[in-house]
């Protein structure tokens, strides 16, 4: 199998093709609800998730993101469901993330009688034992700040003063692993490159950076079964990860194609 390519292909096909415990990292997210039918053709997903299950290798990870459609006031729940059917053929759910879209007031209408909709679930999935996690970090705002202790009042309305002294750097080093709740914007402010607009759902490059971080290594093979406008794949060889992707529709391989021709390869220096 050749790597760092994209292939014009039906998932399932295209997963028929590779060996099992092929994949060390995958990362996706599906037609889904209403939008399941993509150029024409909609997905299987059951067998799609079978397939998934078989190329990934013990150890490793997929990453679903996904959301609901909401039907006559109601959401589908579609992504709950896939989630069980997931654990159903093997896959552990390791977390639940949270993918704020970071939604300025007013940009998507106000929806009837709900909150306005502003997240998608990011599942991330484990086939057996975790074998690589590079945990985001962010600095810890509260780094040399000292607490003299805490004050209170006894029934009589006194104060009484705990002594105990707290520096807080003890406690806390320079740095804390990130939360599982991650913010990116939707939308123009989510990609650098206007000609992914032409392909009608994008994730911010923000999203698959940081998913690839976090569950693979160098040299690792990246794998994206609905490659769309190809933002994993472009992240994937950024980082210097060796990719794979398809899609069904041609047209939008093309276009990928064309913008991972300008992306310098980083495995060469690494191998």
């Amino acid at each position: 199998m050749l790597l760092n390519r994209l292939f014009a292909s039906d998932c399932n096909d295209f997963m028929d093709l590779l060996p099992g415990n092929f994949i060390d990292l995958t990362v996706t997210s599906p037609p889904y609800d209403k939008l399941r039918k993509y150029e024409g053709f909609e997905f299987e997903f059951e067998k799609t998730a079978t397939n998934l299950f078989r190329v990934t290798k013990d150890g490793a990870v997929l990453v679903w993101v996904v959301g609901d459609q909401t039907i006559k006031g109601s959401e589908t729940g579609n992504s709950f469901r896939q989630a069980l059917f997931f654990l159903s053929v093997g896959f552990k759910l390791h977390d639940t993330m949270i993918w704020d879209k970071k939604y300025v007031w007013g940009t998507a209408g106000n929806p009837p009688k709900r909150y306005q909709q502003a997240f998608e679930y990011v599942f991330v999935f484990v086939k057996g034992k975790l074998k690589t996690f590079n945990p985001i970090k962010i600095d810890c705002i509260q780094k040399n700040v000292i607490y003299s202790g805490t004050t209170r009042r006894d029934r009589r309305g006194s104060k009484i003063t705990n002594c105990l002294t707290i520096k807080r750097d003890i406690l806390n080093k320079d740095q804390k692993i990130m939360n599982n709740i991650f913010t990116y914007p939707v939308g123009f402010t989510s990609q650098t490159d206007k000609s992914k607009f032409k392909h009608p759902a994008i994730f911010p490059f923000a999203l698959a950076r940081d998913q690839i971080t976090s569950w693979s290594k160098p040299l690792d093979l990246v794998f994206d079964p609905f490659s769309g406008s190809g933002t994993t794949c472009e992240e994937a060889k950024k980082l210097g990860r060796f990719y794979l992707g398809c899609d069904v529709s041609s047209k939008y391989i093309e276009d990928s194609e064309e913008r991972l021709s300008k992306i310098e390869d980083h495995t060469i220096y690494l191998q």
